[in-house]
């Protein structure tokens, strides 16, 4: 895990090896500083030159502003370096999810991905800060400061042989006892944005039922959960604090008491004002050195968790791989299942799919109908390999999808949703997702052709218009339009519309279909459908049931040999409209 941190510093390696070296060179002065002021306070008691008060004053100067610059200098180094870190970081934990196939991404859900780039993110980005700088500057810093001690006076240095252990051990059982209680918090992190942007998707749900109250109680439910477990967390972590001052107050009296009772016994042969002095600065520095080195270790024992989840999606190994040599062409939109089974996960105890055979010449328009779970979702699903078959094959233009470089397979299909899903930006930038490169012209004339031209036309600033995040600000059948005139203009070799014109009127619907004969007569089509109005004209109709195809025909053929087609067009149509004729 580690290792795959580390790997995100990449071309900011020169900023954090900065950033360690400045740091040492602080630590070092910072802790000769006290030394030379111990000896510019014997030298004023034993009646200095005022040139030799000069120099020394001229010497602590010159180490202050030196150690204040190397302080800055490594202050910049390290937020370059962890800022460019965390941005490397989001960058391969977003990469990666980008490869995942749709059985990856189903161990993960939306709210925690997010939560992943965003909150873990910035805890690990802290923890580098902290070990790049704080953790290098307080173990020197307290190595020094405990060294210089002994050198001034070792008498008097033997406090911190009680000290430390105190102080140390003390942090320590506090950081213990903390963590438990900071592990449950971030766990819970995901539970709580999961709660928001069930919420916010949901909006017009909730108003709808007027379940406000409810959605606030259950947000403050989770909320008030995170609440409980920091402040446990920081009722313990406060305990630092007096235990701290407890410390410095001890080390203060003793040296002053102690260091008092040798100076006035010696004569200040043994110790003198000086040494005094230097111990007292020096046991302030041990102690915040052991203090900043007890948070570090609080903050590294946070961040390990969200370094964890972060991990595990880096290390999450995509289910679909390319071959070593893959197809980068697909010859035409033909497709044929050949003994198709499928199953979610290998622990699943039901096939999605059961021994599918179906063979698909290119351009036919082919229409699948079925009830719910009934697979219709699943199998179209294969052809652009957003899963991988368990039994048998799947072929696209002739050759088995998993022949093909993956990027190459889905370029040549285009599929509309069943959740049809527009980004955030205008109406055109939305489009131009099926074909970057397309004029004003073909965008204008695919959704003339998807039935949307007009409507667009009626905004006022027309495919201008910005679309608001997941497309609320426009309709459901406005939205569907949108989605099948992006894909139109990717002239892909297969479309595949998944009850993709459910919210618009069987006029519309039919004015679509004809768009797709007249712009795209050799692409193959796939339509699953709820309405027999909308695959009545296909070339072919398939009839799923359980996972399997239960028939296949046409609409003439499936009415005269298909008891499950021929009821449900007996229950979508009037047996006899008032004029003798049979109305859709």
């Amino acid at each position: 895990m580690l290792r795959r941190l580390a790997g995100c510093v990449r071309e900011f390696k020169r900023p954090t090896i900065l950033t360690f070296l400045f740091i040492v060179l602080e630590a070092v002065i910072e802790c000769f500083i006290p030394f030379i002021t111990a000896n510019l306070l014997n030298a004023l008691k034993e009646g200095a030159a005022l040139s030799e008060v000069f120099r020394f004053g001229g010497l602590l100067v010159g180490m202050a502003i030196l150690s204040l610059s190397c302080g800055g200098i490594a202050g910049y180094t390290s937020a370059k370096a962890s800022a460019g870190f965390a941005r490397n970081l989001r960058h391969d934990v977003f990469s990666r999810v980008q490869t995942f196939s749709f059985d990856n991404i189903d161990k993960f859900n939306s709210a925690s991905l997010v939560t992943r780039m965003t909150t873990d993110t910035a805890n690990v980005q802290m923890s580098f800060m902290m070990l790049i700088r704080i953790a290098i500057r307080a173990p020197l810093m307290l190595i020094f400061s405990i060294v210089m001690a002994f050198v001034m006076a070792r008498e008097l240095a033997l406090t911190f042989v009680v000290i430390i252990p105190i102080l140390g051990g003390g942090f320590f059982l506090v950081a213990r006892a903390a963590m438990p209680a900071f592990r449950r918090v971030f766990r819970k992190y995901d539970r709580l944005n999961e709660s928001i942007e069930e919420n916010v998707r949901g909006m017009r749900v909730v108003k709808g039922f007027a379940r406000e109250e409810h959605e606030k109680e259950k947000f403050g439910r989770a909320a008030g959960d995170i609440k409980r477990d920091f402040t446990h967390a920081e009722r313990i972590v406060a305990i630092n604090s007096p235990l701290m001052q407890s410390c410095i107050y001890f080390n203060l009296v003793f040296v002053l008491l102690f260091g008092s009772y040798i100076v006035i016994r010696s004569g200040g042969a043994r110790i003198d004002v000086g040494q005094m002095s230097a111990m007292i600065t020096y046991g302030f520095q041990v102690m915040m050195q052991l203090m900043m080195l007890t948070m570090i270790f609080v903050t590294l024992t946070i961040s390990a968790e969200s370094a964890r989840r972060i991990d595990e999606v880096l290390r999450e190994v995509p289910t679909l791989r390319d071959p070593e040599n893959p197809v980068r062409e697909v010859a035409n939109g033909s497709v044929d299942f050949d003994g198709v089974s499928f199953k979610y996960s290998a622990a699943a105890h039901k096939d999605a799919l059961s021994e599918v055979d179906l063979h698909i010449g290119s351009g036919m328009t082919v229409g699948i109908l079925g009830g719910t779970g009934s697979g219709k979702s699943t199998l179209v699903q294969l052809i652009p390999r957003l899963y991988d078959v368990t039994e048998g094959a799947v072929r696209v233009g002739g050759r088995d999808v998993r022949d093909y470089d993956t990027e190459t397979l889905r370029d040549s299909v285009a599929m509309v949703l069943q959740k049809n899903l527009l980004f955030s930006g205008t109406i055109k930038e939305n489009l131009l997702w099926g074909n970057p490169d397309a004029t004003d012209e073909e965008i204008a004339e695919a959704c003339r052709l998807a039935q949307a031209d007009e409507f667009i036309r009626s905004f006022p600033d027309g495919y201008e218009t910005k679309i608001e995040q997941g497309g609320t600000n426009v309709s459901g059948g406005q939205k569907q339009r949108l989605c099948i005139a992006r894909a139109l203009l990717k002239r892909p070799k297969i479309l595949i519309l998944d009850d993709s014109t459910s919210a618009v009127d069987t006029h519309t619907d039919a004015l679509i279909r004809q768009g797709f004969r007249d712009y795209i007569p050799d692409t193959t089509k796939l339509i699953i459908a709820q309405r027999v109005a909308s695959v009545m004209d296909a070339d072919l109709i398939c009839v799923m049931e359980n996972g399997r195809i239960a028939a296949a025909g046409t609409h003439e053929e499936l009415l005269s040999g298909c008891d499950i087609y021929r009821e449900i067009y007996e229950q979508q149509t009037a047996s006899a409209a008032p004029d003798g004729k049979e109305a859709i």
